[in-house]
């Protein structure tokens, strides 16, 4: 990050910005532009796992029409689909494994993040196998 400048910098941060805030159609243009859709912060979040966690349905599903990488964890070992888990957002939750999420995946994984915060119905969800392609 030390070769950015000041400005480049700023970009990136309102990029995560757009992820968390839900602002699809700016995800949209900048990952068309260049952007790495798996653009990761200093946590290891991509904008996925961010866009996830803050229940950002319309974000979510452009970034995986863009390819986001529904495996990815970030430094804590958190999913975009453990993040959904725990917001208890089943729309977000119901995307992601219809995008080939695994909900074992990671040492945090969604499946156990039901269970260590006693959420049975994501826990029902994560384990009904018609939400999987």
């Amino acid at each position: 990050m030390a070769d950015l400048t000041p400005e480049e910098l700023a970009f990136l941060h309102g990029v995560f910005d757009a992820a968390r805030e839900g602002r699809a159609a700016e995800l949209a243009e900048v990952v068309d532009k260049g952007v790495p859709v798996d653009l990761t912060n200093s946590s290891g979040d991509t904008l996925l796992v961010l866009a996830a966690y803050h229940q950002q349905h319309d974000a979510v599903r452009v970034l995986l029409e863009r390819g986001a990488d529904v495996e990815r964890t970030n430094d804590r070992g958190q999913s975009a689909l453990a993040a959904a888990v725990f917001r208890q957002d089943e729309a977000v939750v119901r995307t992601l494994l219809a995008a080939g999420a695994d909900p074992e995946r990671g040492p945090k994984s969604a499946v156990e993040t039901a269970r260590v915060f006693e959420l049975p119905e994501m826990l029902a969800l994560l384990q009904d196998p018609a939400l999987r392609p």
